[in-house]
């Protein structure tokens, strides 16, 4: 697992700055404490930072095929290179190292640009072929790992695994991208291509870009296909053959990814999906069996319980953190690790679980996905309750009992669903399941926003009249309607929020993690199913559900949902209010011609005093703000 970086100049005479890559190289040294490397030849440069995983004594990057015309930098995991190292020999190929990252290299030798389509794992990657005069940037199937570029206005093209690489190159234009700060302020996450400046952005998931003599071309080399539009029941397949079917693929997944030269364990939160992962790792033979959990004072939030019960099952080595009230010392050190406004509330606990399983560990495994893929979220419920022709009438008859009458503070947990339900019908029925995601209706928008943002923004408009969620829209007819809005959250909310969450917190500990249910054949197995296995009834993860009744005990796998995030509302009111008050001030504001400040401030009044929840408006903005400051002043 590394951080890589790197340039090529348009000016095939303009020689790279060693200097200037080792500069960018300690923006990302949190991800590869282990090693730096440099490549240099004349106008093309490429920098690692290195956490050494795999092949630790002879795998120093950038790494060059046999006669020094290919050079690659990498980041990443690919868990079929033995496989490949094989058809490769066969084929005629020498090796130097036991690495997964030469063995990239001799794909691309082998296959060109359709060697990405061999790799089986999670990767970003910079390839550099001399002979060509050719640079070849690629992110893996998911996005599980993450890449930024920029081109100058020279045609110098300037990339790295987080923004803060790219702008060490000097002269990097750190304009403010208002597309960007919109889809952040609706949805708390901003969705590849944006970056949060213009001109730099994210490239997409599944994505090779190529650089040659001044011009980039995109394509995408992986994409979901259109199901089949059959019944599983008149293919032939039984719902125990769907199952083993399942069951094969997950172990099949998770002893790819045991594969390490260095100590691995698991996170564990009691939950579906790390269950899972943990019980099929015990399955496996793994030995010693690591697992890691966090937990808070806060009983509301706590699920320790439920990781106990499947660590004495499995007979884990297992570690426990208790969160304590530190938001204050930990906001401004992990939005420096962000990069870009993130409004995920669970950076907190991801982070904190990471850095102590650090302490153990160097390679951990993740259940992340599994709510994506199996339809695990409230609000696919949601989205089916409110196409119920008999739910109708609940739509002008919650919002206002909801608004009127407060919690008893035994409901308060049924009272939130509520909110976030009704909050829901602020928004267009067009938009499908994504409006119970968004937390700035048009109307927030239009009370919150300056004039002059609004004009930047050439008007206030639904997200899905806008790229990249207008292609996605369309898309998601290839699908029946439970399967299409998990197409859209596999595509939106998995990549740019969850995986990204899970990166950069995880790499900011120097730990790398491994997501065994983002495997592209399980993805691929699930979309081909119908979404009454998903979402079956009002049952999430239904399919899953079944699936582990074999290895799981059923406390666990018919748990309520709890998530996995921290008392953000509290925070506001207590840790946190002092800095909210201090970013969000009537001065501030004003001067920074962004948004209107009475609607901010009558935000922060109803929190502070109780009558309402804006912990996750509030903290957007203060996110920003403390963003702001640091990478725009």
């Amino acid at each position: 697992m590394c951080g890589i970086c790197g340039l090529i100049n348009a000016n095939p005479e303009e020689k790279v700055s060693t200097s200037l890559l080792s500069s960018m190289c300690r923006t990302i040294f949190h991800r590869g404490p282990d090693d730096e490397g440099i490549y240099v030849h004349k106008n093309v440069g490429l920098g690692t930072r290195r956490l050494s995983i795999i092949d630790v004594a002879g795998g120093h990057q950038p790494l060059s095929n046999e006669d020094g015309t290919k050079w690659i930098a990498y980041n990443g995991e690919v868990y079929n290179f033995l496989e490949l190292q094989k058809e490769l020999k066969a084929r005629g190929h020498t090796f130097k190292t036991r690495t997964d990252t030469e063995t990239i290299l001799h794909c691309y030798e082998e296959w060109g640009e359709e060697f990405a389509r061999k790799l089986e794992g999670m990767f970003a990657a910079a390839i550099w072929d001399g002979r060509e005069e050719k640079l070849l940037l690629v992110r893996d199937r998911l996005g599980i790992k993450p890449l930024y570029y920029t081109m100058c206005k020279n045609n110098t093209l300037v990339f790295g695994s987080e923004l803060k690489a790219v702008l060490a190159f000097p002269g990097i234009d750190r304009s403010l991208e208002p597309q960007a700060l919109d889809f952040f302020l609706t949805l708390e996450y901003i969705p590849a291509p944006f970056s949060i400046l213009k001109n730099i952005f994210k490239l997409p998931a599944g994505n090779l870009l190529t650089y040659s003599h001044g011009r980039i071309n995109i394509k995408k080399y992986w994409e979901l296909k259109r199901p089949d539009r059959i019944p599983a029941k008149k293919t032939g397949q039984t719902l125990n053959s769907l199952m083993d079917e399942l069951y094969s693929l997950l172990k099949e997944s998770v002893k790819m990814r045991l594969i390490s030269d260095v100590p691995l364990g698991a996170f564990l939160s009691g939950g579906l999906d790390s269950s899972a992962i943990v019980g099929l790792m015990r399955e496996l033979g793994t030995s010693p069996l690591k697992t890691f959990s966090i937990g808070f004072e806060d009983q509301t939030y706590n699920e320790l319980d439920h990781a106990r019960r499947i660590a004495r099952k499995f007979d884990t080595d297992h570690e426990e953190f208790i969160l304590q009230p530190q938001a204050l010392e930990l906001t401004e050190k992990l939005i420096h690790h962000l990069d870009e406004p993130f409004g995920d509330f669970s950076i907190f606990p991801t982070y904190l679980i990471s850095k102590m399983a650090r302490q153990h560990v160097k390679v951990i495994l993740s259940g992340d996905g599994g709510d994506e893929l199996f339809a695990g979220y409230e609000h696919y419920q949601a989205q089916k309750l409110s196409q119920n022709p008999l739910f109708y009438p609940a739509r002008k008859i919650l919002p206002p009992l909801v608004r009127q009458f407060p919690p008893s503070p035994k409901k308060k947990g049924l009272w939130n669903k509520l909110q976030r339900y009704c909050q829901g019908f602020e928004h267009n029925p067009k938009l499908r399941h994504l409006r119970w995601m968004m937390f700035n209706s048009i109307k927030d928008k239009q009370s919150l926003y300056s004039d002059n943002l609004v004009q930047d923004l050439d008007g206030i408009k639904e997200i899905n009249q806008k790229a990249p969620f207008k292609d996605i829209f369309s898309r998601m007819n290839d699908f029946d309607n439970i399967s299409g809005e998990l197409f859209l959250d596999l595509n939106t909310y998995l990549i740019d929020d969850i995986l990204v969450k899970v990166d950069r917190m995880s790499m900011a500990a120097s730990i790398e993690t491994r997501v065994p249910l983002l495997d592209h054949k399980i993805v691929e197995f699930i979309f081909r199913l119908p979404g009454d296995l998903k979402l079956k009834g009002l049952t999430t993860k239904w399919l899953l559900k079944k699936t582990m009744d074999r290895l799981l005990p059923a406390k666990n796998i018919y748990r309520k949902k709890e998530g996995f995030s921290i008392p953000i509302k509290h925070w506001l009111k207590t840790e946190l209010k002092d800095l909210m008050l201090d970013h969000l001030n009537e001065k501030r504001i004003k001067e920074e011609g962004l948004f209107h400040f009475p609607a901010i401030q009558a935000k922060i009044d109803a929190h502070l005093k109780g009558s309402a929840n804006y912990s996750h408006q509030l903290w957007s903005l203060l996110v920003f703000h403390i963003w702001k400051d640091k990478f725009l002043t």
